[in-house]
């Protein structure tokens, strides 16, 4: 397998990753439902989906209900590492025009050294005021108080994670409409399910245009009929044989 995906590298420039949860789950970091990633099989003890307690419409109404689940996520976070997964794609940026599309907000494309990232939902280290312009990057929120508030205009802060029922960020939809413009020699679709238009549409449009797509995830995806590669494998394991093969040093 990892043969064909050398091929389908051969002569590229502009190489695209779509990650996924399956990507930061070789971090240690579960792949549950929510934002980021919470409650794979039971719901919120408030009588409340956590889809509807990590909602916008929520957080507008009971902003203290939707931080206690958000810390949740970042404590499920806290302390994770990039795993060779997040590296390879890091140092593939030496021989490619690599970017990355990311629903996860885990921040570890980032921290792994990666440089063109589109984190489509968000990062939960980054907090933001409600009400002015006062923003900070956290590396956790042990420090912070249940409710955080700004220190300038004591509105409540939040982290910057699209919640459920929120629409995209149109500085990250913007980026990603001017690099599908641009064009990608190379698609690959990294543990993700590929649930979100948005997510599947890359594979997508470069599968049309007759291009190399390359799909790493453990069964069938939404993507999976547009993958002209199909991976069987845990991602990290499956970039690491990459990295080998494509003689990548990390």
């Amino acid at each position: 397998m990892v043969e064909r995906v050398v091929a389908a590298l051969e002569g590229a420039q502009r190489v695209l990753f779509v990650t996924g949860a399956g990507l930061s789950a070789d971090s240690g970091l579960p792949t549950y439902r929510g934002v980021g990633g919470m409650y794979a099989e039971a719901d919120p003890p408030e009588g409340m989906t956590i889809e509807e307690v990590l909602s916008g419409p929520t957080f507008q109404r009971d902003p203290a209900l939707t931080w206690r689940y958000i810390r949740q996520i970042e404590e499920a976070c806290r302390g994770a590492e990039p795993n060779v997964g997040h590296r390879v794609i890091a140092a593939l940026q030496a021989r490619y025009e690599v970017v990355v599309l990311t629903q996860n907000v885990d921040g570890l494309h980032h921290r792994a050294g990666s440089t063109t990232i589109i984190a489509i939902h968000g990062d939960i280290h980054d907090l933001a005021c409600t009400r002015c312009r006062y923003r900070q990057r956290v590396l956790d929120y042990a420090h912070l108080p249940p409710l955080p508030r700004c220190p300038d205009c004591d509105a409540v802060v939040r982290p910057c994670v699209v919640l459920f029922e929120e629409l995209l960020p149109p500085t990250a939809v913007e980026a990603l409409e001017h690099e599908l413009t641009t064009g990608f020699d190379v698609v690959f679709s990294v543990g993700t399910q590929a649930a979100f238009p948005y997510i599947a549409l890359p594979t997508q449009v470069t599968h049309a245009a007759g291009r190399p797509t390359v799909e790493i995830d453990l069964g069938e995806t939404g993507i999976t009929p547009w993958a002209s590669v199909r991976w069987r494998d845990r991602a990290a394991h499956a970039l690491e044989q990459l990295a080998d093969a494509l003689q990548i040093e990390l």
